[in-house]
């Protein structure tokens, strides 16, 4: 008799987003039309539950009544239909079945329940076994996933195998050659034989005894090219260059470079040439001209980290502002979802563990062409669309979950991506500077493991993207692949951006490559750890996977002994687990401790060597001028030209995918990803505010990129240099300053072999990229290299990305859309020379005059050009106010339509051309008619954007089917009489919960502290029972304190299980806080409002639209999925439509306003009957519209697909609101390129309620 109970959840018909999606993929995109239809069920087995916590958890955890239908044990279904289930493999992390564990805990939490999910697809239509077999194919990615049985199991409850003692290789130090090299291959190591020989006579001449198997595992773990950049550091010993037109330049960067090295280390034998001293040469050459005085010096490799003045209320304050760039491109090539997302993890935790609060992302990735049939798909790889969708998916996820707005998302597309995908997240991170302590570790030094556990699922991340790939690889390296686990990297940035914590650590390391060995093993020279104390995720792991699993949401802490438990009291109140695993120790030895064994004893010294040292020849190739890209193509038809440069794939819009991601949470995002009254005009560069704790800042940030795969795959010198130049024109076009710019480059290239040929682009395009910065007198301070593009044959094109930070003051942004009839159109070109190089000083003083002409107001929006010319970029910024350009019919249609790397295109006030201090060229002018005008041809604007829109729409949809043009009546309820507060008070205080997966809990503590509230914010904590009942003693006395309760946005452990605010509406109805709410709202005539995932929790609970808490009957309004079946970020405009809630006192009813909307399941449905009631009692406070005010069912206004455009409702006195978008994201030059009235003064008017 099994004690497991399993339980099917389906979504009712009308709510069944994913299936419909499913259904649509698998009849247009593998093309079986015999499908009918198809089911998507969610498998929930569960044990060790009681009967009435089980009943429970069926109501509000598994399942949510009014759009899920819940079966259990089976579930009906047509004999003729075939199913199949899919599951995780053991050790991937299951959110959906975690969140379900610790929800059911919120319920009773002294159970502790075992769950497992798994996802049932049944299949309708009269199918083939073989089309169902290519349609199980589909679904089931078997990196991390298979096929599930589908007989229930006696037990959830694994038992695992007791591991082996650790093997040590008998003999090894005195082993025979070819002994030695069977043992090498046998072992799947990412080193080579040569590391595997100097390995060996480090054991015979200093150890005096054989390695154990954990040893040999972490060496190549260390000295893998992931983690000690091997390839980089090869030493190139002949170099020789190729005859050709461009010759000269490449070797003349050559020699100077040579010039360089032999000053700066003059009389250094260790010091030899390689692709890391190359990279790093300008800035230490940079630097001893004193050109980079506001580095931050330190022990410590997070992140690049400058130190810059801002002002803070006025008073000016030092601050750190680090930015890094990372790549998972092996990870997301096999498992797309999981690679990317632990991508941006990665990026995240080096500025995290440098102590600062990350607060924007950009995404630059690379792909094969993604429309193209699944039948063209290599063997061994994914088809590219499913590819680019999943690791979108996985990005866009962990980013949103955890709170950080992506400012800048970006596709490029060439076909050798196909070997492998480029997946880079690059990230910024500020903190002031006194928060921030680097000192050393002394012996007696405790090191704290914080965050998540160790796992079989981090085994390998490091070798594995480090190893040479072909379609057998796929297979073994496959559990080399995490999914993450954002809501715990989340309390990680919330833990560290408290300054009385931050102050408290010495040095800090992240888990990343390596695991333990290595995000422990860098603290210090010498180090005791004790692997039986680190925390694991399941038993059964030896001591070699616990040495090198990685781990995601995981820190490495270097503590004073005095500060532990003062630390630990911190990890504590953030939720954290936290662990004393090491010491740090006078000799310098590293040791790991596994069952009172000594399973690695290394020297510090031998760890170092970074293996045996490698050395090849290089043979740079040139480029041909034939081949070269600065040449100018006839036009013989000027709009047939123009339409299909709008829908290259390099220009079309990215609309659909750029919206998967929150471009506004932190309420610092001075440009939104797309702008314009109808937020079509793309941004070059992502611009952020300063993200201070307390009081206001002008200051910005600004970062972009440069790359172009075409103009690489040519020449990789010319493709580094203009890779500079347009990173630096991008940010020069959005009122950056030139001088002041810092990059980081991303380094992409095939596996190098022993041919010098190999060799030839990565070496090209860092000479390249020494040039330019030698040339603008700007240095990189950081980057990542990734060597490993090639699959079988193919290579990817030379990449090498180069990302441009900058800091300026709000005023001086300029956004990219044009702004008004009337105005002329420049062309700023800069100067060639004979080698289609930049004539650098004359580009600097271009730029410098640029910078005044914008500070001056002359120029009013700017776009910076690249291989696409002048045509593309005059389009993209007409569209996001749909104003119309007008061509000057002298200019020559072939100079439009070429590559224009580093020039920029300008929007100046009629008038003030005369004034310009750029030398420039008049193109055009911006005129109010409909589209384009250039000599006889016209396109209009419907036409251009067509053709713009259309390319990747079958990929990234910006709309459903289900959207229509339908317009929905507008009914304005104008109250009579408004409840009034009978408890004044001069300041009343707001209570914030935070729960694991909230997240805009400081951008709502921002919005009512500036209203004049005093808040409470406390999160809830859930490690253990004990931390369940204190937080509900907790969060009950908070409530008694408050006159408002503000339940605020995130991801409600992630929106899984299915349906978010699980957390907050099953620990609001216990009995105790339950009590204290309705004394609030009861008897102290108390406030609450609920934004997103808060209006989620609002209506689970009952408190809209009921005013109490009563749960959700079958028939209730709720919220579900978006029709478009993924998460939307943009600007909504909204209407107000009632003046009854105290909430929208200060708000002009039929007043239109514009607040970001970014959601998954913000799909306001209900009754007829519901909504009719609604709306005769003034209880629909807002609906979506359009710029004009007109409400609609168009999906392009009312996102989300919501019946009657329904964004926000009341309780029936209006004294609870619950809303969708996000009225608390806004701030002095916060989306700056949207236009309308952004401040609803909901808080302001909470406030002014009990005044």
């Amino acid at each position: 008799m099994s004690n497991v109970k399993r339980v099917f959840v389906e979504k009712k018909p009308e709510f069944a987003v994913a299936a419909k999606a499913l259904r649509h993929e698998i009849r247009h995109y593998l093309g079986i039309r015999s499908v009918s239809g198809v089911r998507v069920l969610i498998r929930y087995d569960v044990e060790d539950l009681s009967d009435e916590t089980f009943e429970k958890a069926c109501r509000g955890v598994f399942a949510e009544p009014p759009v899920d239908i819940l079966y259990k044990e089976t579930f009906p279904m047509k004999e003729e239909d075939h199913s199949f289930s899919v599951e995780y493999l053991p050790g991937q992390f299951d959110q959906r079945a975690d969140s379900a564990e610790q929800c059911v805990r919120f319920i009773r939490e002294d159970e502790i329940p075992v769950i497992r999910t798994a996802t049932t697809y049944v299949i309708e239509g009269d199918i083939t076994e073989e089309e169902f077999a290519a349609i199980r194919n589909h679904c089931i990615n078997p990196v991390d996933s298979r096929e599930a049985q589908e007989e229930k199991p006696e037990t959830l409850v694994t038992v695992f195998e007791e591991p082996e003692d650790i093997k040590v290789f008998d003999g090894f130090q005195d082993m025979p050659e070819d002994e030695l090299k069977e043992l090498y291959g046998s072992l799947g190591l990412a080193m080579t034989f040569k590391d595997f020989q100097h390995i060996q006579n480090y054991y015979g001449n200093e150890e005096h005894r054989d390695p154990t198997m954990t040893e040999i595992r972490v060496l190549d773990t260390y000295w893998s090219d992931h983690c000690r950049h091997t390839t980089f550091s090869t030493e190139l010993k002949d170099v020789v260059f190729d005859e050709g037109d461009y010759r000269k330049p490449i070797e003349d960067t050559y020699r100077e470079y040579l010039k360089d090295h032999s000053e700066i280390f003059a009389g250094r034998e260790d010091k030899f040439v390689c692709l890391m001293d190359l990279a790093l040469m300008a800035m230490r050459r940079l630097k001893r001209e004193g050109k980079l005085q506001d580095q931050e010096e330190s022990d410590e490799i997070n992140a690049c980290s400058i130190v810059v003045p801002i002002k803070v209320d006025g008073v000016e304050e030092e601050w750190l502002i680090n930015f890094k760039n990372e790549t998972h491109n092996h990870p997301t090539e096999i498992e797309p979802f999981g690679g990317a997302a632990t991508c941006l993890g990665g990026a995240i935790r080096d500025p995290l563990s440098g102590r600062t609060y990350v607060y924007q992302a950009m995404r630059v990735t690379g792909a094969a062409d993604p429309t193209v049939s699944v039948k063209d798909t290599l063997k061994g790889k994914l088809p590219q669309k499913k590819l680019v969708r999943e690791a979108a998916h996985g990005y866009s996820s962990y980013g949103n979950q955890i709170g950080l707005a992506t400012g800048l998302v970006k596709e490029i597309y060439h076909p050798d991506y196909v070997a492998k995908r480029m997946e880079i997240g690059a990230v910024l991170g500020a903190a002031p500077r006194r928060a921030v302590i680097r000192e050393n570790s002394d012996p007696g030094d405790i090191i704290i493991l914080l965050g998540g556990r160790t796992g079989r699922d981090g085994c390998g991340g490091a070798t594995g993207s480090s190893k040479v790939h072909t379609e057998e690889s796929i297979e073994t390296c496959g559990a080399e692949v995490q999914k993450g686990n954002p809501p715990t990297e989340r309390k990680i940035q919330r833990l560290f951006r408290r300054e009385e914590v931050s102050r408290l650590i010495k040095k800090c390391n992240d888990f990343g490559a390596g695991g333990v060995s290595v995000a422990i093993g860098e603290l210090a020279d010498g180090l005791r750890v004790e692997l039986d104390k680190v925390p694991k995720k399941y038993a059964g792991l030896d001591g070699t996977e616990i040495a090198i699993s990685e781990s995601q949401e995981r820190m490495a802490v270097v503590v004073d002994p005095k500060d532990v438990e003062e630390f630990m009291s911190y990890a504590r109140e953030e939720n954290l687990e936290a662990t004393e695993v090491a010491v740090v120790t006078e000799e310098p030895r590293l040791v790991l401790i596994w069952r009172g064994k000594e399973i690695v004893n290394l020297s510090r010294k031998f760890l170092d060597t970074n293996g045996a040292h490698q050395e090849t020849s290089v043979e740079v190739e040139m480029p041909e001028r034939a081949g070269s890209l600065f040449t100018r193509k006839e036009v013989h038809d000027v709009k047939a030209a123009w339409l299909e440069t709008l829908s290259d794939l390099n220009v079309c819009s990215q609309k659909g995918l750029v919206e998967m991601f929150d471009g506004s949470i932190g309420a610092g995002s001075v440009f939104m990803p797309h702008g314009g009254k109808y937020q079509l005009t793309e941004t070059q560069a992502m611009v952020a505010k300063v993200p201070v704790m307390t009081g206001k800042t002008d200051s910005v940030s600004m970062m972009s990129y440069g790359f172009d795969p075409y103009l690489s795959s040519w020449s990789p010198y010319h493709g580094a240099v203009y890779a500079v130049t347009e990173s630096v024109a991008k940010i020069v076009a959005a009122g950056g300053d030139y001088r002041k710019i810092r990059f980081t480059f991303q380094e992409y290239f095939r596996r190098m072999t022993e041919d010098p040929k190999r060799w030839s682009q990565p070496f090209a395009a860092l000479l390249g990229a020494y040039a330019a910065q030698i040339g603008f007198g700007l240095p990189s301070i950081g980057g990542k290299d990734s060597m490993s593009g090639t699959f079988q044959d193919i290579d990817v094109p030379p990449t090498l990305v180069s990302f441009a930070v900058d800091m300026t003051v709000e005023k001086d942004i300029i956004t990219p859309e044009l702004k008004k009839p009337g105005n002329k159109l420049v062309w700023l070109r800069i100067e060639r020379d004979g080698y289609d190089l930049p004539v650098y000083g004359q580009v600097m003083d271009q730029y410098g005059k640029f910078t005044e002409d914008i500070r001056a107001g002359r120029i009013v929006s700017a776009y910076a050009l690249d291989r696409h010319g002048v045509i593309a970029a005059v389009s993209k910024m007409a569209f996001g106010n749909h104003l119309g350009v007008k061509i000057e019919h002298n200019m020559d249609e072939r100079d439009l339509f070429a590559p224009a790397f580093g020039d920029i295109i300008a929007e100046v006030k009629d008038g003030e051309v005369g004034n310009l201090q750029i030398t420039y060229t008049v193109i055009g002018e911006v005129t109010d008619r409909d589209g384009f005008e250039y000599g006889s041809a016209h396109i209009g604007m419907d036409e251009a954007l067509a053709a713009w829109t259309g390319k990747l729409e079958s990929v990234f949809a910006t709309k459903s089917p289900e959207s229509t043009e339908t317009p929905v009546e507008e009914k304005l309820y104008n109250a009579s009489d408004i409840h009034i507060c009978s408890h004044k008070i001069g300041q009343p205080t707001v209570f914030i919960p935070v729960f694991p997966g909230t997240n805009c809990e400081y951008d709502s503590a921002k919005a009512f502290e500036r209203a004049g509230a005093k808040v409470i914010t406390k999160v809830f904590r859930n490690l253990d029972a004990e931390d369940i009942r204190s937080s509900v003693e907790e969060f009950s006395r908070a409530i008694a304190q408050a006159q408002m309760i503000m339940f605020p946005g995130g991801f409600s452990a992630g929106d899984e299980p299915d349906g978010s605010a699980k957390f907050f509406a099953t620990a609001f109805q216990n009995a105790k806080i339950k009590e204290e709410v309705e004394k609030l709202l009861n008897e102290r005539d108390g406030l609450a409002l609920g934004i997103c995932n808060g209006f989620q929790a609002l209506i689970k609970l009952g408190l809209v639209p009921y005013g109490k808490i009563v749960g959700q009957a079958e028939d209730a309004p709720t919220l579900t999925y978006n029709t478009i079946g993924r998460h939307i970020s943009k600007m909504v405009y909204t209407k107000v439509v009632t003046n009854k809630s105290p909430w929208l006192q200060e708000a002009e009813l039929g007043g239109v306003y514009t607040n970001p909307a970014s959601h998954g399941e913000g799909r306001f449905v209900a009754s007829d009957e519901w909504l009719d009631r609604l709306f005769a009692n003034g209880q629909v406070a807002t609906q979506y519209c359009d710029p004009e005010g007109n409400i609609s069912m168009d999906e392009e206004w009312n996102v989300n697909g919501s019946y009657r455009a329904v964004e926000g409702i009341t309780s029936p006195d209006g004294r609870v609101l619950g809303k969708m978008a996000h009225s608390e994201r806004r701030g002095d030059s916060v989306a700056v390129n949207i236009y309308g009235e952004q401040d609803l003064k909901i808080f302001e008017s909470g406030v002014k309620y009990f005044r």
